[in-house]
């Protein structure tokens, strides 16, 4: 008799087990499906604009803008006596830009870090509200996803100021020779080049940004990352590329300096 009752409320805790299963799962089985297919969006739609970036960059704004700030480098260079006020504020007011967002990451980090340490659980009063998983194993690995996208933004950020402090301090250089010649190393170009990764990590800190941003909505449901993904793809797709229209008469526009620099035997921009 002992054993069939042992096996009985064994039988009752094996159903009890699967019945708990089958329920995480249907808890689950939003943020599994929706939440990574956000991110693998975001993703595609990134390697695409890297793409576009480097084949067809008079498509893009980020193309334009490239060429942009090297005509503008050489330019000031050209003319530092004259510039040297403009060039260093202008330089100021961007590295300002990279350390208020670097300095919102932090301070967004911290406070994750705070939430996730506290002892005061904030899911109690959106247990009833939240579709999707929202037991303490998925509060934790919601907080902690979006304190990593955060810290990478901040690092992102961080490089970036370090890049325009050196862009800064060397496009004041007089005399600074627009191609390399013998031991000399230090050009135009390489200052466009210096110029051109602070504000590309400073584009993957605020795209980070964004998505972090996105993730937050994760502690409400899958269901508002989702959404606010594909809202985000097309607010970007839109910010990002140029109308086919304006395309060539934007290259055009862009390509008008080095035109004019021909004559006098400029156009060092590579």
């Amino acid at each position: 008799m002992e054993t069939e009752k042992i096996n009985e409320i064994d039988e009752v805790e094996e159903k009890k087990r699967k019945r708990d299963s089958k329920m995480e799962w249907k808890k689950w089985y939003l943020d599994v499906i929706l939440v990574p297919l956000a991110l693998v969006m975001m993703l595609c739609y990134h390697i695409y604009l890297s793409f576009m970036v480097r084949t067809q960059p008079f498509s893009t704004v980020l193309g334009i803008n490239s060429r942009g700030r090297r005509l503008w480098i050489s330019a000031m260079i050209k003319e530092n006596q004259k510039m040297n006020i403009l060039t260093v504020q202008t330089l100021r007011n961007i590295v300002m830009g990279a350390t208020l967002m670097a300095t919102t990451c932090i301070l967004l980090c911290a406070g994750l870090a705070a939430v996730i340490s506290s002892t005061y659980s904030i899911k109690k009063p959106l247990n009833d509200a939240v579709y999707g998983a929202h037991g303490d194993i998925a509060i934790a690995v919601k907080y902690l996803t979006i304190l990593t996208i955060f810290i990478f933004s901040f690092f992102s950020h961080s490089l970036s100021i370090r890049f325009l402090n050196q862009v800064a301090m060397l496009v004041n250089i007089p005399n600074l020779h627009p191609n390399p010649s013998g031991d000399l190393f230090l050009t135009s170009e390489y200052v466009s080049e210096l110029f051109d990764k602070g504000f590309f990590l400073s584009t993957v800190g605020n795209r980070l940004f964004y998505a972090g941003f996105s993730l937050m909505l994760w502690i409400f449901g899958p269901i508002l990352v989702f959404l606010s993904v594909l809202v985000m793809m097309l607010t970007l797709y839109h910010v990002d590329f140029v109308s086919l229209g304006n395309n060539k008469e934007k290259q055009r526009i862009v390509d008008c300096p080095r035109a004019s620099e021909t004559p006098n035997g400029g156009g060092d921009d590579a």
